[in-house]
């Protein structure tokens, strides 16, 4: 029969600390406790492990040799553990993830989720429409929309402010955005139609701009590479402009951010949620975002 691992961990407790008292704080037991499985221990094996030395105890020579070979078994029941552990984390994960997110956010800080799970084969997919979660073999979704999506279950990510974001070339262009009713002097680009753009000048009460006029483009990317070439001024949010507003490629030219009608969830089946990788991936995820939040 194998000795107690109770035991076992007492002992090596023991011989690294040098004090029954010592082992029985980090095995949050009694010294009493400690005692009783030494000398269970003992009784198993048929030779002393400890004697008295004072007022404390003290290995044995006998005993010293037996705990190092403990020591080694304990290690190995660990490393045993670990890689179950790592292995419940294998497999794949498939992410759908809106665009803007992915390209923007989600490919910079993917690899630290790599990194942690490196048995896990991660792929990562976009979706045509933004808030589309339709695809039966994706296994989470970033998606961007309202939090509507009857039969799922979803979770807000992230809560989105938008603000006008622009090269600092453009302003040195057009002389300068002094006031809300100076964007009539400089393009405005929208994103699929001119709703971005109308909620911002109407709670910035510039009534001298039209929100129609400019350009509009299909695609977020499209939005940010004009802005980021001096083509005009966009409407940006902190995951979309956060990286070139930090790098000082774009600007805000204003301090109003008005709250976006739409935010980014965490979407997937039900089922999936009990997935090892996906609880991780949703742990991770949630924790670097508000990681991120705080240093903002």
């Amino acid at each position: 029969m194998l000795p107690s691992t109770s035991a076992l961990r007492a002992l090596d407790a023991v011989a690294r600390l040098g004090s029954v008292t010592r082992a029985a704080a980090e095995l949050n037991i009694t010294r009493s406790a400690i005692s009783h499985q030494l000398r269970f221990l003992e009784r198993e094996l048929g030779f002393a492990l400890i004697e008295r030395d004072g007022r404390g105890v003290v290995l044995t020579p006998r005993g010293e040799s037996y705990a190092r070979e403990v020591r080694k078994a304990l290690q190995t029941l660990s490393d045993a553990r670990a890689k179950s552990a790592d292995a419940a984390l294998s497999g794949r994960l498939v992410i759908s993830c809106a665009p803007g997110f992915a390209s923007f956010w989600l490919c910079a800080e993917i690899g630290a989720f790599q990194d942690a799970h490196p048995q896990a084969r991660i792929s990562v997919v976009t979706p045509k429409r933004f808030d589309d979660v339709s695809a039966p073999d994706i296994d989470i979704f970033i998606a961007f929309g309202r939090g509507e999506w009857s039969g799922k279950w979803y979770e807000l990510l992230a809560n989105l402010h938008e603000t006008p974001v622009c090269s600092p070339t453009l302003i040195n262009e057009c002389g300068g955005l002094g006031e809300p009713n100076d964007l009539a002097k400089v393009t405005l680009l929208h994103l699929a139609d001119h709703s971005d753009w109308t909620q911002w000048l109407t709670a910035a009460g510039a009534d001298e701009v039209d929100p129609a006029q400019g350009i509009v483009f299909s695609d977020m990317h499209l939005v940010i590479a004009a802005a980021l070439a001096g083509q005009g001024i966009a409407i940006g949010d902190p995951i979309i402009a956060g990286g070139a507003l930090s790098a000082g490629r774009l600007v805000r030219p204003f301090s109003l951010a008005i709250r976006a009608p739409n935010s980014y969830y965490l979407v997937a089946e039900r089922g999936r949620l009990r997935q090892p990788l996906v609880k991780a991936f949703r742990g991770w995820i949630t924790a670097r975002l508000a990681e991120a939040s705080a240093q903002d």
